[in-house]
């Protein structure tokens, strides 16, 4: 009875999809491919355009240390008229088509913007609620209860191995993370990365969240857990000889327009708040998830530690920080200590969503404890933010690094 109502639901999901998109169709907001290309079609907005793109010299990109006042002046007027065109709103899409080019649109002309101010929003559009069903559904698919003495991992995997779509995706990662190139290489890892973000990207959130964030019962905590490790092959896609510092790892990041990008909406998705009932800024668990599955397949990929509660962490430590010791623990708590995601992980596992409330903006009255919710309508260019250590039980948002201009590193 449950599973032939299941069956009708998803079609009446689908349904509301289309009319979302429908919907987001109206605003007039596209992605920065198209917006690019409408605005190149026009002599004003191209022109525009193409100055703001000169503004940025060398790895400069604060449009004030262009030389002389009137070339300031002209990189203003530019930057002003993008601001009027459809490039000013656009965002991309994960697993997009043209991704990697809509997010070297996008960079181009935030970066570019907001000189060197810390950069908090994600380059995705906001998905639709949809996901937010899935929690609910996920014990259902699964065939087991909220509470259950079984292995769910190793349920999600053969559940993985009856889905058509899960299992070519899933085969297509495995090979690449499993083949041993060389007596010094264990793989390929740059085509298992890029196998694995098709797959997480691909295959319906059902079966890949099904892998990744299934629930261990107490009494099998040792072989489901490593079951759940094992999900993205960490001797590939994670592991390394070495261990790197974090602010290493993430300035590397920076340097490709997708793990950037990937990071950049974690950050924005996954910002713990003390004062939300959900742990969320966003109370949004759906939206988390999908940022931190996005994060697998670049070089920032996590995975679960070695302990019997849920944390997870990239291939990286901050013992040789230095000075920048304090950054860089901020960086590894966001993964570790990150109350947001442990609850949205433990929700899928259980079937507990409470992702149906709606985004909220800064809980409770403002507090001299706890930094306010800086949104990016309300930077304007050059401007920078103080980064001071937070206090108990809160969180910072984190800067994006500066990119250098033209970098780009394949991953």
């Amino acid at each position: 009875m449950i599973i032939t109502a299941l069956y009708v639901m998803l079609p009446v999901l689908d349904v509301l999809l289309s009319a979302e998109e429908s919907v987001l169709a109206r605003t007039g907001r596209l992605d920065c491919v198209k917006a690019s290309e409408q605005c190149l079609k026009e002599t004003g907005c191209s022109t525009k355009y193409r100055t703001m793109r000169q503004c940025v010299v060398g790895k400069e990109s604060n449009f004030t240390m262009v030389a002389g006042p009137e070339a300031q002046d002209e990189c203003r007027s530019a930057m002003e008229a993008i601001k009027q065109s459809p490039l000013y709103n656009c965002r991309c899409r994960r697993g997009m088509k043209k991704e990697k080019n809509c997010l070297r649109i996008y960079w181009s002309i935030y970066q570019t913007l907001l000189g060197n101010s810390v950069l908090e929003d994600s380059p995705y559009e906001r998905m639709n609620s949809r996901l937010s069903d899935i929690f609910r559904l996920a014990p259902i698919i699964s065939g087991e209860p909220a509470v259950t003495k079984e292995n769910n991992c190793l349920n999600a995997a053969k559940a993985c191995n009856l889905n058509d779509t899960c299992k070519k995706y899933r085969s297509a990662y495995i090979s690449p993370c499993t083949s041993r190139v060389s007596t010094a290489e264990v793989c390929n890892k740059r085509k298992c990365h890029k196998a694995l973000r098709q797959f997480f990207d691909k295959v319906p959130p059902k079966h890949s969240y099904g892998m990744l964030f299934c629930s261990c019962p107490p009494s099998d905590q040792s072989a489901c857990t490593e079951r759940r490790r094992q999900t993205i092959v960490p001797v590939c896609s994670y592991e390394d000889k070495e261990t790197p510092n974090c602010l290493s790892l993430q300035a590397s990041c920076k340097t490709n327009y997708i793990c950037r990008s990937r990071l950049a909406d974690f950050f924005a998705n996954c910002q713990p708040e003390p004062r939300s009932l959900s742990g969320c800024l966003k109370e949004n668990y759906a939206d988390c998830l999908l940022s931190y599955s996005g994060l697998i397949g670049t070089v920032m990929t996590s995975n679960y530690l070695r302990f019997p509660w849920i944390s997870v962490s990239p291939w990286c430590d901050c013992s040789s920080s230095g000075n920048s010791k304090e950054e860089c623990d901020k960086i590894s708590r966001f993964f570790t200590e990150n109350r947001c995601l442990r609850n949205a992980i433990q929700a899928f596992g259980n079937g507990t969503d409470v992702g149906v409330w709606q985004p909220v903006p800064p809980i409770l009255a403002p507090s001299t404890n706890s930094p306010p919710y800086r949104d990016r309508s309300s930077q304007r260019p050059g401007r920078l933010h103080s980064h001071q250590p937070p206090p108990p039980g809160c969180w910072l948002r984190l800067p994006l690094l500066q990119q250098p201009a033209g970098s780009e590193v394949e991953v």
